[in-house]
């Protein structure tokens, strides 16, 4: 059963957001806990993480951060604000605080079964390093399974614009009609459908309704509930139940 917003295209290949869609990552805790100094840690929540930081550059964020929280001066406070979440979160991966989603494993693993192209896509500098830290039972890392990489490249706009996914789309050597974009963050759901894709959300907190909101095509709360038979022939679609 689908619950598809707009009519159903024939899509050819993949395009995977990586915090929140592969990896359960430390980026909303360093985020949080960077904000000692500029604001209470604890008025951090995870839907302003959602609304306001997912999948957007990391100034961009630090700015609409403290503007949220009432932060006096925000402009003049972001750039230091986005330095001490980079160190913060890299102290974090050091320690090895993240670790692949079961389902973003198994669903990878059944489009690349399809003789699909797919193309890892994410503004994030350290989405690399986590995924070639997760070795996988053939012997290859997350990385390995993507034969594009457009991650923590230095592009002129962020998401919501379709930049990194065009590119990617680009990269894969596909039109962007003929991919599919997985994205758990509403910023990623906006720019994947700006750039012409179909986009395949991911609720993981319990957040549908904002990437439905955000013009998802279609939300699962896991990727094990995308009807693989369905793909195969071009479609996304839900398992029935």
């Amino acid at each position: 059963m689908s619950d598809l917003k707009s009519a159903r295209r024939s899509v050819a290949a993949g395009i995977f957001d990586v915090d929140g869609v592969l990896l359960a990552s430390p980026h909303e805790r360093a985020w949080r806990e960077a904000l000692q100094g500029f604001a209470a840690p604890e008025h951090f929540t995870t839907e302003i993480y959602e609304a306001h930081v997912a999948g957007k550059p990391r100034l961009s964020g630090a700015l609409a951060v403290l503007e949220a929280l009432g932060v006096p001066e925000a402009k003049r406070q972001a750039s230091a604000y986005a330095e001490r979440k980079q160190m913060r979160l890299e102290e974090l991966i050091k320690a090895g605080d993240f670790s692949a989603f079961p389902d973003a494993l198994r669903f990878v693993q059944a489009v690349r079964a399809l003789g699909w192209p797919m193309a890892v896509a994410s503004s994030s500098h350290n989405a690399n390093q986590m995924m070639q830290a997760i070795h996988l039972g053939s012997g290859e890392t997350l990385r390995d399974m993507f034969r594009v990489n457009v991650c923590g490249r230095d592009l002129r706009r962020g998401k919501p614009d379709p930049e990194i996914f065009v590119l990617a789309a680009a990269e894969l050597g596909l039109p962007p009609e003929k991919c599919f974009v997985v994205e758990d963050a509403p910023a990623g759901i906006e720019a994947a459908r700006a750039g012409g894709m179909m986009a395949l959300g991911v609720a993981r907190l319990g957040d549908a309704e904002l990437l439905r909101a955000a013009g998802a095509d279609l939300v699962v709360t896991s990727l094990d509930e995308i009807a693989i038979g369905e793909l195969a022939g071009g479609r996304l679609g839900r398992r029935a139940a």
